[in-house]
């Protein structure tokens, strides 16, 4: 039961924050976005997965062009 822990915890940590984001958006909990993910890919044989990774790599990189500044001085 450990080792599933750690996996579980290593995949939220560094999953990009994809299914906790769009599950904000949406109103709903992270858990059913993530089951959605996967029951879609074992549906369509790995077409959401796919979708998943670009959703992935999409939000990166928008945290690295829109980054907070505190003030107009931070540039």
């Amino acid at each position: 039961m450990n080792n599933i822990s750690n996996i579980r915890y290593f995949f939220e940590k560094h999953g990009f924050e994809v299914s906790s984001r769009l599950a904000e958006k949406m109103g709903v909990k992270a858990k059913n976005v993530r089951l959605f993910f996967i029951y879609a890919s074992f549906a369509t044989l790995g077409v959401w997965f796919i979708v998943y990774l670009n959703l992935a790599f999409w939000l990166r990189l928008k945290d690295l062009v829109y980054t907070k500044r505190t003030s107009v001085f931070d540039l």
